[in-house]
């Protein structure tokens, strides 16, 4: 499995410029004239032509399958405006990171897999939870990166990750089977992209703990010795550190100002600081 992901990126990143540039203007740019001009003629005939509907599907009118993404509709004028500003932005830094093929891939891996769970199961894909996946990658990349809570209160980006994953198992259990997978399904793409990565949205120190938790202590013998000689002869040897960055070498000794993380694809425990977390070559 390792070898197939490895694959895969190493097929991503030389065709990274193929696919379709900029794919969230367009998509963010078709939404906002489906809003406008649904609110304008006061009527909403252009979003019950686009919208996806499981019955006209199978009769024919396959372009809903794609279209029903340009029918957002966060409510207000201005919330709607902020929410598309505000993915197209994500949708643009996550395509600057992977290139314009693994972007691609990435969004239309999530319009597949509602497609194909609607056509099953029934119900109405929405493009809500396809766009919270764009934030949920964004977070796990970055999740030290601050965002304006009513652009007054800075709050990290893991910690709106978390929220948004908890509202996604609520929803497990608010709703009958088969409706209450549908945001799991709409967010496959993201766990289908980032495997075991997906747990970098936790802070390091939470997971850091946690494995000390689980670790099973080795049972050790009793040896009886000399405490002063044993605290004599090995004073030199105790770090004068917690943290070391596998990369630079600065501590949290050194460097108190820097974060500390554990590498979750590196083979082993090693560390890197918050500069070197995200761009480091994994040991395997």
């Amino acid at each position: 499995m390792k070898n197939l992901r490895r694959k895969f990126e190493l097929f991503c990143f030389k065709n990274r410029n193929k696919g379709i540039p900029n794919l969230m203007l367009y998509v963010s740019l078709g939404t906002a004239l489906v809003y406008f001009m649904s609110r304008m003629a006061n009527n909403s005939f252009l979003y019950y032509l686009l919208y996806f509907d499981r019955n006209l599907i199978l009769q024919g009118q396959i372009w809903r399958l794609f279209t029903y993404c340009l029918t957002y509709d966060a409510g207000n004028l201005l919330l709607t405006a902020i929410s598309l500003l505000c993915y197209y932005s994500l949708g643009r830094a996550m395509e600057n990171i992977w290139g314009t093929l693994r972007f691609n891939l990435f969004y239309f891996t999530g319009i597949l897999m509602m497609d194909v769970y609607c056509l099953i199961f029934g119900g109405t894909a929405s493009v809500t939870y396809l766009n919270l996946s764009l934030f949920l990658a964004y977070a796990t990349l970055y999740p030290d990166a601050q965002f304006l809570l009513f652009f007054i209160i800075p709050i990290k980006a893991w910690i709106f990750a978390l929220f948004d994953l908890v509202i996604v198992v609520i929803d497990l259990f608010a709703y009958p089977f088969p409706y209450n997978l549908f945001s799991v399904i709409s967010l496959a793409n993201y766990f289908l992209f980032f495997g075991k990565d997906v747990l970098n949205v936790i802070p390091a120190s939470w997971r850091a703990n946690a494995r000390r938790l689980l670790r099973k202590q080795p049972k050790s013998k009793v040896i009886r010795f000399d405490a002063g000689s044993y605290e004599a002869s090995h004073a030199s040897t105790k770090k004068p550190y917690t943290h070391r960055c596998t990369v630079c070498g600065r501590t949290d000794v050194s460097n108190p100002e820097l974060e500390f993380r554990y590498c979750s694809r590196c083979k082993g425990y090693y560390c890197y600081c918050q500069d070197h977390i995200n761009d480091h070559p994994h040991i395997q």
